[in-house]
């Protein structure tokens, strides 16, 4: 179980630096995919609710110490979604395209709204996602449509990031 949760962050390191140090420095990209909430979302749906809090608290604590949001937005949200993808373990069929598709379709919705409510509370600190506009729209295209290619390449480590399961389901 250790060896699966330290690759796991390892994994999510990798991403944290490809997001914070390559696709940021893309001018002409409007919006980057969010590779850090496809790799929770396939760690949840792999390993389950527990799993999926704590690699999205940890790709939350990343990304807050590498970008200029107010500090623990990004661990409670990604923290909350890892939960709610984790309710999913067992019962997704994970090597489906379509499926995959819509899982990083609606994990970027939840991403949106849960820091819009947030925004809400906090309507200084907070900037929230304009959901109809563009970057928006292109953030969730990006990410509906690389989904499936993460959690495609994510299945080549599923030797290091999924525990062997022992007893009886």
């Amino acid at each position: 179980m250790i060896k699966s949760y330290i690759s796991s962050f390892l994994i999510l390191i990798v991403f944290v630096l490809i997001e914070t140090a390559l696709l940021s420095n893309i001018f002409f990209l409007p919006a980057m995919p969010d590779f850090l909430l496809l790799c929770v979302l396939y760690f949840s749906i792999r390993n389950g609710k527990v799993a999926g809090e704590l690699t999205g608290f940890a790709s939350g604590l990343l990304l807050d110490f590498l970008s200029g949001s107010p500090f623990g937005l990004n661990c409670l949200v990604r923290t909350a979604i890892g939960f709610f993808a984790g309710f999913f373990h067992r019962m997704m069929n994970y090597e489906s395209f379509f499926v995959n598709s819509i899982a990083g379709f609606f994990a970027t919705l939840l991403k949106a709204g849960l820091i819009y409510f947030i925004s809400l509370l906090f309507p200084n600190y907070v900037n929230s996602y304009h959901i109809f506009s563009s970057v928006f729209a292109l953030e969730l295209a990006m990410n509906t449509v690389l989904c499936p290619i993460v959690i495609k390449l994510l299945r080549s480590f599923d030797s290091f990031i999924v525990p062997p399961r022992r007893g009886i389901d």
